[in-house]
């Protein structure tokens, strides 16, 4: 590949990602709202980036044939606190993209879209949204923001319902929900990769035996998982959530135990 943008390239995923990412592209540009530390590879540029500054992410996207776009306040909060980056954010991105005539994204959306379904229920990304907080509305918007950019301006873009992605799983609802690094970008090269799709939402989800989610999209894209959560189930089957509570019983998990926020004084 070309030039590809890695926004959010200093969170949890997107070191996860550098490295890899790296290996695919002639060029990699990673941008976070603040200057990385350590060295840079030949191939690698590092562009700090408020994505609320809509002139700059104009200019950042300017020569980007590919965008992993990972850039947001990835946690749930009070609506207040990420709505700039998650909403304004996004906007600006896909904004920035159509200008530059960049053709694809692959956006990180989240399994907090359909975060309020049962535990346990099999969805697929067909399923009417059902997010369990401020974040998952914010996931949400930015899959419309991908179909408005898509039907309106064929800017392609792959919308990932990532999961629980970390090393191990962390405990019994990480058995249905957890993606391994190694999986992840697997996935995402798959989606920068893959012609023609269009605007596509798929979870992203390792070869997990007690996954909630039915996803025909894995298909489309060539995605072969390659991990599972089974391994661990020994070590974190009795890590669970209060009974009775949202957190258990709802798909969304802890972030089920965030919130209401009162408002500002």
């Amino acid at each position: 590949m070309g030039t590809v943008l890695l926004t959010g390239a200093a969170g949890t995923l997107g070191k996860m990602l550098r490295a890899p990412l790296g290996g695919i592209c002639r060029r990699l540009i990673l941008s976070d709202r603040f200057p990385l530390n350590g060295p840079l590879a030949a191939h690698e540029q590092d562009h700090p980036c408020d994505l609320t500054d809509r002139a700059a992410v104009q200019r950042l996207l300017e020569g980007v044939d590919a965008v992993v776009h990972l850039g947001a306040h990835s946690v749930e909060a009070p609506f207040e606190q990420m709505a700039r980056a998650n909403l304004d954010g996004v906007f600006h991105l896909y904004e920035a993209a159509r200008l530059a005539g960049t053709r694809r994204v692959v956006f990180a959306s989240s399994n907090h879209v359909t975060g309020c379904y049962p535990q346990g229920q099999l969805l697929d990304p067909s399923d009417p949204a059902r997010p369990d907080g401020y974040y998952g509305v914010t996931k949400l918007f930015g899959e419309g923001m991908a179909q408005l950019y898509w039907y309106r301006y064929g800017v392609e873009s792959v919308c990932l319902r990532i999961g629980t992605c970390l090393p191990e799983p962390p405990d019994r609802r990480a058995l249905s929900t957890w993606i391994s690094p190694r999986d992840l970008f697997s996935l995402v090269t798959a989606a920068l990769r893959t012609p023609d799709v269009g605007c596509l939402v798929t979870y992203a989800i390792s070869d997990n035996p007690d996954r909630w989610h039915n996803d025909a999209g894995w298909a489309q894209l060539g995605y072969r998982p390659q991990d599972s959560a089974e391994r661990w189930r020994a070590e974190v089957a009795d890590k669970v959530f209060p009974e009775g509570s949202l957190m258990a019983r709802l798909q969304g998990g802890s972030f089920l135990g965030i919130g209401p926020f009162d408002p500002p004084a």
